[in-house]
């Protein structure tokens, strides 16, 4: 009798997570805490029909930097967004572990790209000491080596194996068809791509942009050849437009999303799911027109685009490489269909329909 009454406890599994860390964690975790509300991107693929079920709260970046895709949530799970507990910033000194213990999380997940402020918060060992296993995973710092481990130790945590099987089948086909082509290309034919980290977002700056990583590394994927990379090792630096006029690049793409309705002022394109043509066009013009852009030769000859900021916080960041792609080699890539990948990735994955303007071309000068 006993045995039919006491209830059943999850199964305890040893995983490794992406800092390289053992840790204890549930098979099936049920009450989890997200260091970011934006690794919604990635639960929402393992747990389509229900993505809040097993989520207590989180960090609310989403819907400060990603409104359009919050709403898209909201309106198909209105009871459970609204239920979400804001637990503050993890790598800050205002995330409450009180409340955690409190709301009996069995999982916190934190982002790899800031290990070094979670653990010198102390938050990581507060929260160990109580019980409370961490892990870590990367879809920012390193996503193009770290999204499939990634994928794979969430599908083990939330018992949903089989479900990021077929996620990592989709991602590796969708990224073979830009990888494989391009492996095939000769070095001369890769173009230099200037990648500019979010211009418009802080008004008069110029610029910031991506080393080796996450959009430098899509675009050296893509087939080109990435400027920030020539100048920088690391993850992202500031560089000077003077130093990008001097480089001359063939192609220049931005990225955007809809940041106005968190910071009041910005000029960035507005990309996501409530996007609109009209608007993407007048901001796209107001960029290529800034002092020191408009002279350079890849606005004259039509090469400068935008493309959605957070997929660079995504799993799905093969749908930018894709596209990157066929910016860079559009003949090599006359086939391939970006457009088509994101439908069909909303269609096997999502909750919803996609919507909105994910990327776009400025009009050239000439």
């Amino acid at each position: 009798m006993l045995l039919l009454t006491t209830p059943v406890l999850a199964e305890t599994i040893t995983v490794t997570d992406m800092a390289g860390r053992t840790v204890d964690v549930p098979h099936g975790a049920e009450r989890i805490v997200l260091g970011e509300g934006r690794m919604m991107y990635a639960i929402a693929p393992l747990m389509t029909e229900h993505p809040f079920e097993r989520i207590l709260g989180w960090k609310d970046d989403l819907v400060k930097y990603d409104p359009d895709a919050y709403r898209k949530l909201q309106a198909k799970y209105p009871e459970d967004t609204a239920r979400l507990v804001d637990f503050g910033n993890p790598y800050s000194g205002d995330f409450s572990v009180e409340n955690v213990l409190a709301n009996n999380a069995d999982l916190v997940v934190l982002d790899l790209a800031s290990r070094f402020k979670a653990e010198e918060s102390g938050v990581v060992e507060k929260l160990g000491k109580a019980g409370v296993p961490v892990i870590f995973v990367d879809f920012r710092q390193n996503p193009t080596e770290n999204t499939v481990p990634s994928m794979l130790l969430l599908g083990r945590v939330l018992n949903e194996e089989a479900r990021a099987a077929e996620f990592i089948d989709f991602y590796v086909r969708e990224t073979r068809k830009v990888t494989n082509v391009v492996q095939g290309l000769a070095a001369e034919d890769m173009p230099l791509v200037f990648v500019e980290n979010a211009p418009g977002y802080e008004p008069g700056f110029c610029c910031n942009t991506f080393g080796p990583f996450n959009y430098g590394r899509f675009v050296e994927l893509a087939g080109g050849r990435n400027y920030g990379s020539t100048v920088f090792s690391g993850y992202s630096t500031d560089v000077s437009l003077e130093g990008v006029i001097s480089a001359d690049p063939d192609i220049i793409i931005g990225t955007g999303a809809n940041w106005g309705e968190s910071t009041p002022g910005v000029t960035a394109v507005p990309l996501g799911y409530e996007a609109k043509p009209d608007v993407v066009a007048e901001r796209l013009a107001g960029l290529v027109a800034r002092p020191g852009f408009k002279d350079l030769e890849a606005v004259q000859s039509g090469n400068y685009f935008v493309i959605y900021h957070q997929y660079y916080n995504s799993p799905v960041h093969f749908v930018a490489m894709q596209q990157i792609a066929k910016w860079l080699h559009p003949e090599e890539f006359e086939d391939l269909d970006p457009q088509a990948t994101w439908e069909a990735f909303h269609a096997e994955f999502l909750p919803y329909e996609p919507s909105g303007v994910f990327w776009a071309a400025a009009t050239t000068t000439n």
